[in-house]
């Protein structure tokens, strides 16, 4: 199996037995959902909130190690940190990323089926037509940081690829730093409202035979900001450790292990 197979296989069949037990129980798990999801979620999501300020000082540890290590030998404890961040990060981009793969299959597949419902059968399915829309949104979103890990993010290349090593470090660095984790913490900021109130009505579509999943598909927003801060540490910690003279560990994606 591929990275995130396993992943999307557990999250496939977790959602037919928890819709088979709704069924089977007269709809009663549905209504809890509508009477208590918001609130168990918003209790996660404060402790989440809370997690992510706490921990938030760690993001500078490549920065500092960047700054001092062409300076000063930096304790071992910190490569070995770095090391294992890097790891676990990656480990969880690729596992997203590769489950959000299967949302490319799916819009094909869907698609076709849509075609040949309207114009052969003259038979319009609104769900099925939304779910284009959350495969396309889902896809592009889980993905991005594993693209961003395999390097496969357009880059508007004039003078990088002549620089040294060092150089393209410093490039990546002060990228991740000015514009990229800038940028991911302001989606986080300005959707936190917009994500509250959609999730405080359990928003759904606003067709009567559509998807009642708004909600969740608004929340792979602020997901992938946080992925794409991740990510960013990542490549920045393989910088940091470029710059003060040791092997960062190799892009998954650079070197065949991983295909998105």
């Amino acid at each position: 199996m591929r990275d995130g197979d396993l992943l999307f296989l557990i999250i496939c069949l977790a959602s037919f037995v928890l819709i088979l037990m709704d069924a089977a129980m007269g709809g009663s798990i549905g209504i809890w959902i509508d009477q208590n999801l918001y609130i168990q979620a918003s209790q996660i999501g404060s402790v989440l909130g809370l997690a992510g300020l706490v921990l938030s000082p760690l993001l500078l540890i490549p920065l500092i190690s960047a700054l001092l290590g062409g300076t000063f030998k930096l304790p071992g404890f910190v490569n070995k940190l770095q090391h294992r961040l890097i790891g676990w990060i990656d480990a969880i981009t690729l596992q997203i990323g590769g489950a959000a793969r299967w949302f490319a299959l799916g819009l094909v597949v869907v698609t076709a089926i849509i075609v040949v419902q309207r114009y052969v059968f003259g038979f319009a399915s609104t769900k099925l037509q939304e779910s284009v829309i959350y495969m396309h949104a889902l896809l592009f979103l889980l993905s991005s940081a594993s693209t961003l890990l395999a390097d496969g993010h357009v880059r508007v290349d004039i003078f990088y690829a002549k620089q040294s090593e060092k150089g393209k470090a410093w490039t990546d660095l002060l990228g991740t730093y000015l514009t990229l984790i800038p940028m991911c913490l302001l989606i986080l900021w300005t959707t936190t409202g917009y994500i509250d109130s959609a999730w405080r009505i359990l928003e759904s579509s606003r067709e009567s035979d559509g998807l009642p999943l708004v909600f969740l598909l608004k929340t792979a927003i602020p997901l992938f900001a946080v992925m794409m801060i991740l990510q960013g540490f990542s490549i920045a910690a393989r910088c940091a450790m470029t710059l003060a003279g040791d092997t960062p560990p190799p892009r998954p994606g650079m070197t065949g292990e991983a295909e998105i």
